[in-house]
C-alpha cells in the first residue's frame, strides 16, 4: 500500500494549482497548471489501501484507485500509467472532464477530505503522454470481421480500440470534419486542448483502426447499407437532441442553444471560423441551465468579452454540504463552484424564465423571469414575482433528451423515452447492432461513455466470435454505481 501512516500525516486535500483568471480569460489554453509532483505524491500517500476500496464502488469502469495511488507515492510513474490502462482506454479524458464519483466513494471522506483521485490520475496520464507510454497494441491475429462504429465521443472509441485489439477490422464514422465528437467540439479548449485527442488517435490509427470523418450515416450512407457492409454495427451518436423551452419569444434573433455557440467557439479555435458566430463580445449574456454544459457557455462568454454574465437555474441551489438522505459512498448533489464561475458572472436559483422580449428590430433586448414555486411537485414561475433582466444573448443550456429518432426509424428499433431500447448487453432487436453511451443511456457522465463503450465491445466480440475475453465493466441496465 502506499504510506501507511500517510493519511494521518497528511491531512489537507491539495490540489494542482489554476492559472489566475485575469490571465487564463484572455486566452483560450487549459485553466490547469502541470501538478507538483512533491504534491502529487503526498496526496497518494493518503490512500488507506481499504480492505473495501469504495472507491471502486463509484468508478463504472472499475479502476484500481488503490494501486496506481500506491505506485504514484513509490514514483513508479510507468507502472502507475499500465494500471490504470489496464481498465480504463483514455485516463487524459476522464481526469479532466470527469466529476470524480470514486472521491465522493472514498472511504477518507467519511472525517477527512477525500484523496485527489482525478488530479493524480491526470498526472499519470499527462506523465505517459509526455513520455511516450502511450504505445500502439496491435492486435496479435485478424479475425476477418469487420464493424462499423458510428459517432466517435468517448463511448465510440473506446468500443473501436477495444474491438480493434481482438482483431476486427473496425471503421469509425464521424458527421463532422474531424473525429472526436462532442470532445472534438462541444468541450471548450479551456477544459481540453485538442492535441490530447490526437495524440490518442494517433495511437488508434497505429493500432489499425480506421476513422472515417466527415460522413453522416442516413444521409452519405444508409444505415441499411451500413447494416449489410459490415458483421456488426455499434451506435455510439450520443444524446445531441437539446431539451427546448417554448416559451414566448423563443424565435428571437439572440436566443440560440448552448451547444450551437459551443460547437462554433471550438471551430474557431480550431481555426475554422464560421460565418456569422454567436459571440458574446459587448453583450449581456444569460445562460439558462446550472449544469456542465452552462459552465462552459460562461467561461466560453468571458473569454469572448462578454459585458456581464448571468446563470439561471429553475431550481433550488444545491446544499454546500452531504445531504443526510445522500449518505457516503453515494455521489451527492452539492453546490458546485467550477472554473467558469470563479471567473465571474452572477448565478441565481429557482428562476424561472417567462418570456423572451424583443427589441424594435426583433433582437432579444430582456428576459421576464419570476421565482420558481414547486406545487405538487410541479415548478411553475410564482404569481407577482415576475421582474425583467437585461439579455442581448440567451443560451439554452437545459440539458438534453435523448438520441435521434431518425436511427431508430431506419433501423426499426423501438424508441423509448428518446433512447432505442436494448438489453443487458447492449444488442437490439436488430441482430448485429449495438447501441453504447449517451445514444443508449441519455446523457451521462465520461466515466460512463467509457465503460459503455468497453462493455459493448465485450459483447460485440461475443456475438461476432462466440465468446469474447474483452472486459465487461457494466451492463446496459446498470445503475448501480454512484453517479
Amino acid at each position: 500500500m502506499a504510506d501507511p501512516r500517510g493519511f494521518l500525516k497528511v491531512t489537507e486535500r491539495e490540489l494542482p494549482k489554476k492559472r489566475p483568471v485575469p490571465v487564463r480569460i484572455l486566452d483560450w489554453r487549459e485553466i490547469g497548471e502541470p501538478g507538483d509532483s512533491a504534491v502529487l505524491k503526498r496526496q497518494a500517500g493518503r490512500c488507506m489501501d481499504c480492505g473495501v476500496p469504495f472507491c471502486h464502488q463509484g468508478c463504472p469502469l472499475g479502476n484500481l484507485i488503490p494501486e496506481w495511488n500506491d505506485l504514484t507515492w513509490r514514483s513508479e510513474g510507468r507502472a502507475a500509467s499500465d494500471r490504470l490502462h489496464a481498465t480504463n482506454n483514455f485516463p487524459e479524458l476522464t481526469g479532466r472532464l470527469c466529476p470524480a464519483p470514486c472521491e465522493s466513494s472514498c472511504v477518507l471522506g467519511i472525517n477527512q477530505p477525500a484523496v485527489t483521485i482525478k488530479a493524480i490520475e491526470q498526472s499519470i496520464a499527462d506523465q505517459a503522454l509526455a513520455n511516450g507510454w502511450i504505445e500502439p497494441h496491435p492486435p496479435a491475429r485478424l479475425t476477418g470481421k469487420t464493424v462499423a462504429v458510428v459517432g466517435s465521443g468517448p463511448a465510440g472509441l473506446a468500443a473501436a480500440q477495444q474491438l480493434t485489439r481482438a482483431g476486427h477490422t473496425v471503421a469509425v464514422y464521424e458527421r463532422d470534419d474531424r473525429i472526436g465528437g462532442l470532445l472534438r467540439y462541444g468541450i471548450p479548449d479551456f477544459k481540453l486542448e485538442k492535441h490530447v485527442i490526437d495524440a490518442r488517435l494517433a495511437q488508434m490509427q497505429a493500432e489499425g483502426t480506421r476513422f472515417r470523418a466527415g460522413v453522416q450515416i442516413g444521409r452519405d450512407i444508409s444505415w441499411e447499407e451500413l447494416s449489410q457492409r459490415f458483421d456488426a454495427v455499434v451506435v455510439a451518436t450520443g444524446a445531441p437532441v437539446a431539451r427546448e423551452l417554448p416559451i414566448p419569444g423563443r424565435e428571437l434573433d439572440g436566443v440560440h442553444l448552448a451547444m450551437d455557440y459551443l460547437v462554433q467557439q471550438n471551430r474557431a479555435v480550431a481555426g475554422t471560423h464560421p460565418s456569422n458566430q454567436i459571440t458574446a463580445s459587448g453583450k449581456h449574456v444569460v445562460v439558462l441551465g446550472g449544469g456542465d454544459t452552462g459552465s462552459d457557455c460562461i467561461g466560453t462568454a468571458h473569454r469572448q468579452g462578454a459585458l456581464s454574465v448571468t446563470n439561471l437555474a429553475i431550481g433550488i441551489q444545491p446544499p454546500a454540504e452531504r445531504p443526510e438522505h445522500q449518505p457516503w459512498p453515494v455521489h451527492p448533489t452539492l453546490f458546485e463552484v467550477q472554473t467558469s464561475h470563479e471567473e465571474g458572472g452572477d448565478r441565481e436559483y429557482l428562476a424561472s424564465t417567462v418570456e423572451f422580449r424583443a427589441n424594435a428590430s426583433g433582437e432579444v433586448r430582456a428576459l421576464l423571469i419570476a421565482e420558481t414555486e414547486i406545487v405538487d411537485g410541479t415548478r411553475r414561475p410564482k404569481a407577482g414575482t415576475e421582474r425583467e433582466i437585461p439579455a442581448d444573448l440567451v443560451l439554452l443550456a437545459m440539458g438534453f433528451t435523448g438520441a435521434d429518432a431518425g436511427i431508430g426509424e431506419a433501423l426499426q428499433l423501438a424508441f423509448e423515452r428518446g433512447l432505442p431500447q436494448r438489453r443487458d448487453d447492449f444488442s437490439t432487436d436488430r441482430p448485429g447492432v449495438f447501441v453504447a453511451g449517451d445514444a443508449g443511456r441519455g446523457a451521462s457522465l465520461i466515466v460512463w461513455a467509457i465503460a459503455e463503450g468497453r462493455a459493448a465491445a465485450a459483447a460485440v466480440d461475443a456475438y461476432l466470435e462466440g465468446s469474447s475475453e474483452l472486459p465487461a465493466p457494466v451492463r446496459a441496465t446498470d445503475r448501480s454505481f454512484a453517479a
